[in-house]
């Protein structure tokens, strides 16, 4: 388990005093998502000062590209509050609009069923304006994705760059983003952006989720590259791509679904330009970033200005087995904060590795559900932050470090850890630790039925921590994931596997005054031989109770043989499956909240 300790707060003349609420991803749900326009910190000998780099990397290409005018920089203060509240909603509409189209035209069960993707559009500069109510560790490192997109291509009217590399704005390999400009006479007016995780993206195993030690063994690794140029394709590109996965027919079903999103959103938001007129459009896109940041500043006062500290610890990388330790420490001050990951372990040798795009993900994220109300997740959420986490360790790994688990498990412990600092300075508004992991489960098998390969991916739900006034919900994804686990018809459908079991793992919540929701028990039947890579968490560390409660219970992984003999298994693992097996993943359950 962690630790937390807390520095004595100096407080203000005139401290504000939490609102009523909790600090939970029910409280917004679906709305944390995070973005750049952040103060950055990076510990690295040579680099170039913070805010040269900001300049440079924010920089765009485009010589046409206009100056958008903040609300509050520009001296422009007459902002009509409706017309402001019609702006959010049609910028929102319009990611929506790109998810809808994405999920319905999409051929893997992965994005058509799980709804493992993301979409929003940026401003010409690149910040994000809105998203949809999709994944919040994909939209929070999304804008590093645009911004390196925009920094090594430039872009004209129908052009599209495809990337998924980590180390230029990526997250990990199986997510594929693509990034487009929205141009008006070759005017540049936004930028249109989806991501979608692939169910197979090459590397040494099916699923792209290997125990890899290099990044070279998780996949296909693109750099900021031109899929589309001037609306056609670019045909060696595709080809690359579809040559080096395991199921190229979904892949080319999948990357045409994210073609159509972003066209959805170029033409929407032409529409809206051909309407309001460019100026009143984009006065409005600085009154909403400068909106959200007043509301995150706002919220941020609600904290006691101090430092805080704690801990929390990762079971292990997969391939030596020790326990990795983030550690953070939380500096409030008048409505900003920095958060300092200085002390974490360094980087490790398995894939659980955290790009800092992952990181300042789960920064936005957790800062974000302070706030308690629904309000645009943009850019200006973020200028209240500053984030420090040096290169080279757990939260900031170097190339050629393997990261593909970073960007689904270590995401969850540093929410986890976020939470347990803040849990100091607002006792009776952070709710105790969630299941704390995604239950990553991939396999690859030839399907007796076509014998062709298949590839597969999910995640599977778990407890809720408990909160301040209530009990945690049962069977949920929480905090950096939002997708759903795949629909038995759909799953037995398109794989060699049958769903034995699907329930609730009862009694799996810590107790306590509030009681953490349970984790639930997902079992399949192989029906063909199969590679199995499940990559999990909180399987050694269980997901902590706060206030004299009860911590969540451990999650187990278990394979039972067609003998009958069961084996135990460790959070991270590959193994080959023969028919008739049973793979049994029983997720942990959320944490307690205060003595009964």
């Amino acid at each position: 388990m962690g630790s937390g300790k807390h520095s004595p707060p100096r407080r203000r003349g005139r401290e504000a005093r939490a609102r009523e609420g909790e600090a939970s991803r029910e409280a917004a749900p679906s709305e944390a998502k995070a973005q750049t326009g952040w103060r950055e910190a990076r510990a690295r000998q040579g680099e170039a000062p913070i805010e040269d780099r900001r300049k440079r990397f924010g920089r765009t290409n485009h010589p046409g590209a206009p100056r958008h005018p903040s609300s509050a920089r520009s001296g422009i203060t007459k902002i009509n509050p409706v017309q402001l509240e019609i702006f959010k909603s049609l910028f929102h509409a319009i990611a929506e609009e790109m998810g809808a189209t994405l999920k319905r035209t999409a051929f893997s069960p992965n994005i058509k069923e799980r709804r493992d993707y993301s979409c929003a559009i940026f401003d010409h500069r690149g910040d994000m304006v809105a998203q949809g109510d999709h994944m919040p560790v994909h939209l929070g490192s999304m804008p590093l994705s645009v911004k390196a997109a925009i920094e090594h291509r430039e872009m004209g009217p129908g052009d599209m760059v495809i990337l998924n590399d980590p180390y230029k704005g990526g997250t990990h390999l199986p997510d594929l983003t693509l990034v487009s400009g929205v141009f008006s006479k070759r005017k540049l007016l936004f930028y249109a952006a989806c991501r979608a995780h692939q169910s197979d993206i090459g590397g040494m195993s099916p699923g792209s989720m290997p125990l890899a030690e290099e990044i070279y063994q998780e996949g296909l690794r693109i750099p900021p590259t031109k899929l589309i140029s001037k609306g056609n394709i670019n045909r060696d590109v595709w080809e690359i791509v579809l040559a080096n996965v395991r199921t190229p027919g979904e892949r080319d079903g999948d990357l045409s679904a994210m073609i159509g999103a972003n066209r959805t959103g170029e033409r929407r938001l032409k529409e809206i330009v051909a309407k309001y007129g460019w100026t009143e459009v984009n006065r409005y896109v600085g009154a909403i970033l400068d909106y959200t940041e007043r509301m995150t500043r706002q919220a941020i006062l609600q904290i006691r200005d101090g430092v805080y500290e704690a801990e929390d610890f990762l079971d292990d990388d997969g391939i030596k087995g020790k326990p990795i330790a983030i550690r953070v420490k939380l500096a409030i001050k008048e409505g900003s904060a920095v958060i300092d990951f200085s002390n974490s372990d360094p980087q490790a040798d398995g894939s659980v590795n955290a790009v800092y795009a992952i990181t300042a993900s789960a920064v936005f994220y957790v800062f974000r559900t302070l706030v308690g109300f629904p309000i645009p997740s943009n850019a200006g959420g973020m200028r209240p932050l500053r984030i420090i986490a040096p290169e080279g360790t757990i939260v900031n790994a170097r190339p050629p470090a393997a990261v593909c688990g970073g960007n689904v498990e270590t995401s969850q412990r540093i929410v986890d850890v976020l939470y347990r600092c803040l849990s100091q300075a607002m006792p009776d508004r952070i709710p105790a630790a969630s299941q704390g992991t995604m239950n990553n489960v991939t396999f690859g098998a030839i399907d007796p039925r076509t014998k062709q390969p298949v590839a597969y991916y999910e995640t599977v739900s778990g407890g809720m921590g408990a909160r301040p006034t209530m009990d945690g919900l049962s069977g949920v994804h929480t905090h950096m994931t939002n997708s759903l686990n795949t629909p038995i018809e759909a799953l037995e459908h398109a794989y060699p596997v049958r769903l034995l079991r699907y329930s609730l793992r009862h009694n799996s919540g810590g107790r306590g005054k509030w009681r953490g929701g349970d984790g639930v028990v997902r079992e399949l039947r192989f029906l063909a031989r199969a590679q199995v890579t499940v990559l999990s968490e909180r399987r050694k560390f269980a997901p902590y109770g706060l206030h004299g409660a009860e911590a969540g219970a451990p999650g187990i992984n278990l394979i039972t043989q067609n003998n009958g003999k069961a084996e135990q298994l460790p959070s991270k693992f590959t193994r080959w499956v023969e028919e008739g097996d049973v793979l049994s993943i029983q997720t942990p359950g959320g944490g307690g909240w205060g003595t009964a």
